[in-house]
């Protein structure tokens, strides 16, 4: 739960945001890591030392559902000469270290990142007639911070978020995010190390797949291009009914060349899939998915879970190199041990007595293989055959239903242990497979279809005999039974 409160306001946990007069005993009792974020704040907005405020009323680091504990919410007058529109500016308090005495993050020195080393921004367009900033964007980042605390996996400028959802439960079409560096707000320096501040772009289901095409990046870059649809400060318009491809049908053309050019920054999402190894039967007792230690189902390995969860975590970086990341050695147990209770690792087994040591699982080279997706993630094969691998590239399918992963390479790719003289292996329940450039273009041929989906009937199936490789397209009811 939250309260709406000025931020001036004492509360249960927090004193009274200083400002240049604040009483001493103020500013001493004061977070000094909130200090130095507000004291940005305060550069921003002189005229508002007191902002609305949605303030968590059990603290996270008190059991409390919400990891951040505060959202302040500025009114900004824009620049009308410069096509930026009054907004609602809002800006969390949290995700960094705010306190320095490790009761949320890890206080490792002044040097590094402080806390996961930003803050959220979300710039709202201001109604007419609007006296008080909506409240529901403090929601969304509270959304957005648990996905960070749980998964560990921070943002970068360029990421894009699928949202799937109005993101203020109207029935607006703007239900997906980009995330890019706020335009006014300055990297700070605290005292756990530097904040920088990173602004949520609401955006259009097509913008979004343009996005995961292309490279968020080059869309943003697109919407300021758009008043209507950002701006140079890339402000949210709830209202906004077209996307800026509707609203210049030449830009479609600059993002198709800029597939083209520059390939696809994605590599790898968490989606519905699974796989077969067709070339020994499914009671196999050495199947990589039916294998059982101590009663419990084979999981990806501590060092295969590290190697996937880093492809996924660099999968938006710019200029992202065509390697695997090393499968780095085990943790030291007392890092872990060290964190908050609720902080696991993405991709990370649930059991982890289930994990078999990594020394233990052989690589195998499979002679024929099934590839089962769901449609959305299906309709992603054309982008990563055409906008990764033809550009020497990987890309990972990782299961969200199962200890499942799948790993298309191209012969440019180092670190794989899929080869050209054994194009499909397994490494326990993660599948790599080596597709020729050839083969990539006639897989894009036979495909086409899939950049229409909701022009055929599931499931669908393709296959290419001499390549002893099918891919099925199935409903998403089929990957939630227990064989997948």
């Amino acid at each position: 739960m939250a309260e709406l409160r000025p931020s001036g306001a004492p509360g249960p946990t927090a004193p009274p945001a200083p400002g240049p007069t604040a009483p001493p005993a103020f500013a001493s009792l004061f977070p000094p890591g909130l200090h130095a974020i507000y004291g940005e704040c305060r550069r921003l907005y002189p005229d508002q030392p007191n902002p609305l405020q949605v303030t968590a009323i059990v603290k996270y680091w008190l059991g409390g559902p919400d990891p951040l504990d505060y959202v302040s919410m500025y009114r900004n007058v824009g620049s009308p000469s410069a096509n930026i529109p009054e907004h609602w500016h809002y800006i969390s308090f949290g995700l960094s270290d705010l306190y320095g005495d490790n009761r949320v993050h890890e206080f490792t020195g002044t040097d590094g990142p402080s806390g996961f080393g930003f803050e959220l921004t979300f710039r709202l367009k201001r109604e007419t007639g609007e006296s008080a900033p909506p409240t529901w964007p403090a929601e969304l980042m509270q959304g957005l911070a648990r996905y960070v605390f749980q998964s560990e996996n921070t943002f970068c400028s360029g990421d894009h978020v699928s949202w799937h959802s109005p993101l203020d439960n109207s029935e607006s079409r703007i239900q997906h995010m980009l995330l890019t560096e706020d335009p006014q707000m300055q990297p700070v320096q605290t005292p756990f190390g530097v904040v920088t501040f990173l602004q949520i772009v609401g955006v259009c289901t097509e913008e979004l797949h343009a996005a995961q095409q292309w490279n968020g990046q080059g869309i943003l870059e697109l919407l300021r291009t758009v008043p209507v649809a950002g701006g140079p400060w890339l402000i949210t318009d709830m209202r906004r009914g077209e996307t800026i491809f509707e609203i210049d049908p030449h830009l479609q053309e600059r993002v198709d060349k800029g597939i083209e050019t520059d390939g696809s920054n994605l590599s790898g999402v968490s989606a519905k899939c699974a796989w077969d190894d067709l070339s020994r039967p499914p009671e196999d007792d050495e199947d990589s998915r039916s294998i059982c230690v101590a009663a419990q189902p084979r999981r990806l390995s501590g060092k295969d879970t590290e190697q996937i969860r880093e492809t996924l975590r660099r999968g938006l970086e710019i200029n992202s190199k065509p390697v695997l990341p090393p499968i780095n050695p085990q943790r030291q147990n007392g890092l872990t041990h060290d964190r908050a209770p609720s902080r696991k690792d993405s991709l990370e087994s649930d059991s982890s007595t289930a994990i078999i040591p990594h020394e233990l699982i052989r690589t195998r080279q499979l002679e024929s293989v099934h590839l089962k997706f769901n449609q959305e993630s299906g309709a992603l094969i054309p982008l990563c055959l055409r906008g990764r691998l033809l550009h020497g590239r990987h890309f990972t399918y990782k299961s969200i239903t199962g200890d499942m992963a799948i790993t298309f390479v191209s012969t440019g790719v180092e670190g794989a242990f899929a080869t050209e003289e054994h194009p499909y292996a397994a490494h326990g329940p993660w599948l790599q497979i080596l597709l020729t450039e050839e083969f990539v273009e006639k897989m894009l041929e036979d495909l086409e279809d899939l950049t229409s989906p909701e022009e055929f009937k599931l499931p669908k199936e393709y296959s290419w005999p001499e390549k002893k490789l099918k891919v099925s397209i199935l409903p998403d009811v089929v990957f939630d039974s227990p064989l997948h």
